[in-house]
């Protein structure tokens, strides 16, 4: 199916290239609009009791983290001077009431009460505002129309609140995705020029990251319109749709000249101009004429077997991806469901550019792929003469099998060091401090808790309600009743240990309800705060028999509901991500053992990621490098974010990897060959989709925001851990030891395993009649196939046509012939290749040396 998208791609560039262009164009467009429609927050239960407080705080109570936050400061003046409360009494007096909805400040209140508006030495003091609107986009504008109105002549101003600070992250995203993609692009085209040793190759990954990036943009609008998308997203889904895009093209441009390259030995055309030699104008002509005719049928086998190699693992890949972003999907919390929706379009969106848009323009391109080819490209370098059986990757390869346990050893012991540091992970939440130090409004949060006196006190909001709280009790005074049973409850809470105070905070006749803060001289994240809220939730309250409702929030109540509802998810969503990827690698690899060992694999990549990420962040050891305060801990949506994409990414290497291996064992039955080929064709390429990978993350854990930063860190540690070590080494130790165990299939899997197979059953010969090499007798030894495609033939032309369509419509049934014979062991130090005349009308056997 795969080869014949090939061919229609290349039969119908043109059109596919206008199609794209004007997708690209609307995308473009549409998904500008994905800017104004981002919400904030989205990293708590909304099923939470936590969560239910907040709600309340902000609908009745009137909420603790007020939408705008001004903080007043004068040098001379005292907030007891008549001439400051006048300046800033008279200021918000004459706000408009259709943008404000609540105005409290230090003078609102009497006596103790106005006592924690009021800074230490009494030189500054803050206003909450309460604003209208019906959605967040309503309340910024509303913002920007009273903000200049808030300015106090001799005094100075400074801006916070939940309103300031969610803008400001939002401006913090977009600025960091500039700079990322600023920063990376220059170095990614040189990285690409060595790696590609071409200057038009080198450009066509960045055209399809840059289509990825705009499609990616396009989505995230879609799903705005599903659910509430944060801005966060906009970051992961640039570093992943950049990355992959990347990496999917490195894996496309390779295999398409390596096809090309051999399609036109098989033909025996030569590479370059050849017409130029032609002293006649009209002979020039004639002969590229003939060269581009000769080239048309080579050029579209080339791409159709490109797409059915390359472009089948691909997609696989985006599927296995994909199902680990899913995961994502089963927790309840609006950041991670909405990045898991984004995610997977972004990688759907990657997979398009490199299966479509990039097939197209290699369609265009042809052989003018190499224009600006480098030194080290060129057929007289010794790069392009070496031997592929001396390749490094072939070489470490055979190391590996020679010696697998002291690399399975080593490795291991690594690993387990690496994620030595996890075992002591503190989870927290995310504050002011994720931003820059020199953000304006984290300075007013830092301002607050350092000189005001409930500024560093977080207290635990207890909200009781029920059929009991007359919903006509609205207290207005200090003489007002309260019920005996609330003031008793109010008491048992004062009492509790560690308590500082217990004070009513908020009350609401419609709803039905007070609220109480629980003031106490622990850090939030304490373990004392934590049994404290556990205590409080265990309390009951009654009257005459009848129950209430008690709800517990605040910053605390929130970290331990947050953790509660994702190690409730954590199961479901590592138990669907396994089945899903374990039942995507059976149908593409054929075997039991190579998902179960896939998935044990990339579990030790992230134990050495979240290892990292503890001693980095929550240890402060990379605090100076990367300019970030450290809280103590680590922000625990973020992780579980990191496990999926990472678990993705890894899987996709694992797909690159043996997906290549798989075809050599196909051909040969011979584990240790199998290894050492697949590591020689794929090694390099998988290395240097890492860099280029890498590249990308590098710019993104430099960003301003720290949770970016933990992120990037994160994909960064595993991507190298992942490509050095466990892909490079690990992987082909366990394949080692495991022999032709690896391949095991269950004979009534077998048949399942057939009407399910993924893989591509043959590669068509190109078309044009091109002479075959003679086939080789069934007794023959594996290195003289083994050299027909180093000869420059595709493995189709080693068995005539009919049989290979045989082939592509029967089932595969592994060894369907018995087990394969042991490899004999060569009589002399020659071997036999299969060389094709000069003439290029036909082939003929030859030697040459063989190492010793």
């Amino acid at each position: 199916m795969l080869s014949g998208l090939g061919r229609l791609i290349h039969r119908r560039r043109w059109t596919s290239l206008v199609l794209i262009l004007v997708m690209t164009v609307v995308a473009g467009a549409w998904g500008l609009g994905v800017f104004s429609k981002f919400k904030e927050g989205g990293f708590e239960d909304p099923d939470a009791s936590s969560t239910l407080v907040a709600k309340l705080g902000a609908t009745y109570f009137g909420s603790t983290n007020p939408d705008v936050l001004v903080l007043y400061t004068s040098d001379t003046l005292t907030v007891d001077d008549p001439r400051y409360e006048s300046a800033v009494v008279t200021t918000i007096a004459r706000l408009p009431k259709d943008q404000v909805e609540e105005i409290i400040s230090y003078w609102s209140f009497d006596g103790k009460a106005a006592h924690s508006f009021a800074s230490h030495d009494r030189r500054s003091t803050f206003v909450a505002i309460k604003l209208r609107g019906k959605d967040g986009a309503a309340q910024i504008e509303n913002y920007h129309a009273i903000k200049d109105r808030l300015a106090v002549p001799g005094l100075r101003v400074q801006y916070g609140g939940n309103i300031p600070l969610g803008e400001e992250f939002g401006k913090q995203v977009v600025t960091d995705i500039v700079r990322a993609e600023t920063i990376t692009a220059l170095p990614l085209l040189i990285l690409l020029v060595i790696l590609f040793g071409a200057l038009t190759a080198s450009f066509l990954p960045m055209a399809v990251a840059a289509f990825s990036m705009i499609g990616g943009l396009a989505v995230l609008h879609v799903v705005t319109y599903a659910a509430d998308v944060t801005s966060f997203a906009l970051e992961v889904v640039t570093m992943m749709g950049v990355g992959l895009a990347i990496d999917y093209s490195l894996f496309i441009i390779s295999r398409f000249r390596e096809e090309l390259q051999r399609g036109m030995a098989a033909q025996g055309l030569p590479q370059g101009k050849p017409w130029k030699g032609e002293a006649d104008k009209a002979a020039r002509k004639a002969a590229k004429n003939a060269h581009r005719t000769a080239l048309k049928p080579v050029r579209e086998a080339a791409l159709a077997a490109t797409m059915a190699t390359a472009g089948r693992t691909i997609m696989v890949s985006g599927i296995t991806v994909s199902a680990a972003l899913a995961g994502l999907l089963l927790f309840p919390q609006m950041f991670l469901r909405t990045i898991g929706l984004a995610g997977i379009a972004t990688v759907m969106v990657a997979v398009f550019g490199a299966t479509v848009l990039l097939p197209t323009l290699l369609a265009l391109l042809g052989p003018r792929v190499e224009f600006g080819r480098m030194p080290w490209r060129r057929p007289t370098s010794k790069r392009a003469q070496r031997d592929p059986d001396s390749g490094f990757w072939y070489r470490l390869g055979h190391s590996v099998m020679k010696h697998p346990l002291p690399y399975f050893a080593v490795v291991l012991v690594i690993l387990a060091v690496m994620f030595g540091p996890f075992l002591n992970v503190q989870f927290g939440s995310v504050d002011a401090r994720v931003l820059p130090k020199d953000s304006p409004t984290r300075a007013v949060v830092e301002t607050v808790k350092k000189d005001f006196p409930n500024g560093s006190a977080e207290p635990i909001d207890v909200v009781v309600s029920g059929d009991l709280i007359p919903r006509d009790w609205t207290p207005s005074g200090k003489g007002d009743p309260i019920p005996p049973y609330l003031e008793q409850f109010r008491k048992r809470l004062a009492a509790l240990p560690g308590v500082t105070e217990a004070q009513y905070t908020g009350y609401s006749g419609s709803y039905g309800g007070v609220r109480i803060s629980v003031t106490h001289k622990y850090e939030p994240m304490d373990q004392h705060a934590q049994d404290l809220v556990t205590k409080i939730r265990g309390m009951s309250l009654s009257k005459d028999g009848y129950p209430m409702h008690i709800d517990v929030g605040g910053s605390t109540a929130a970290q331990m509901d947050l953790m509660s509802s994702l190690m409730k998810s954590l199961p479901k969503m590592a138990l669907v991500v396994g089945i899903a990827t374990f039942i995507l690698l059976f149908m593409f690899f054929g075997s039991i053992v190579l998902p179960l060992k896939a998935i044990v694999m990339n579990v030790l990549s992230i134990g050495a990621s979240f290892g990292a990420i503890v001693w980095g962040f929550q240890y402060g050891h990379l605090a100076g490098l990367l300019d970030f305060t450290p809280t103590g801990g680590v922000e625990a949506t973020s992780m579980i974010l990191i496990l999926a994409v990472v678990f993705g990414l890894s899987m996709d290497y694992e797909v690159f990897l043996l997906s290549r291996i798989r075809e050599e064992w196909d051909l040969t039955h011979d584990n240790r060959v199998a290894v050492a080929s697949g590591m020689q064709h794929t090694g390099g390429i998988i290395t240097s989709a890492a860099l280029l990978f890498l590249l990308v993350i590098a710019a993104f854990s430099m960003a301003g925001i720290t949770v970016v930063k933990l992120i990037g860190v994160g994909m960064f540690v595993a991507v190298v851990v992942d490509a050095a070590l466990v892909r490079s080494l690990l992987v082909p130790a366990t394949m080692r030891f495991m022999g032709a165990a690896n391949w095991w299939l269950p004979g009534f899997l077998a048949g399942l395993h057939a009407r399910m197979d993924l893989r591509e059953r043959a590669v068509l010969a190109p078309s044009g009649g091109a002479v075959a090499p003679p086939r080789l007798p069934d007794e023959q030894p594996f290195p003289y196939a083994l050299h027909w495609e180093e000869a420059g033939t595709t493995r189709s032309q080693a068995r005539p046509a009919s049989q290979a369509n045989a082939v592509e419509q029967a089932p595969w049934a592994p060894w369907a012939d018995g087990p394969p014979r042991p490899r004999p062991p060569l009589a002399s130090h020659t071997r036999r290749v299969v060389v094709p005349n000069p003439d290029g009308s036909g082939w003929h056997w030859g030697e040459e040396d063989s190492p010793a």
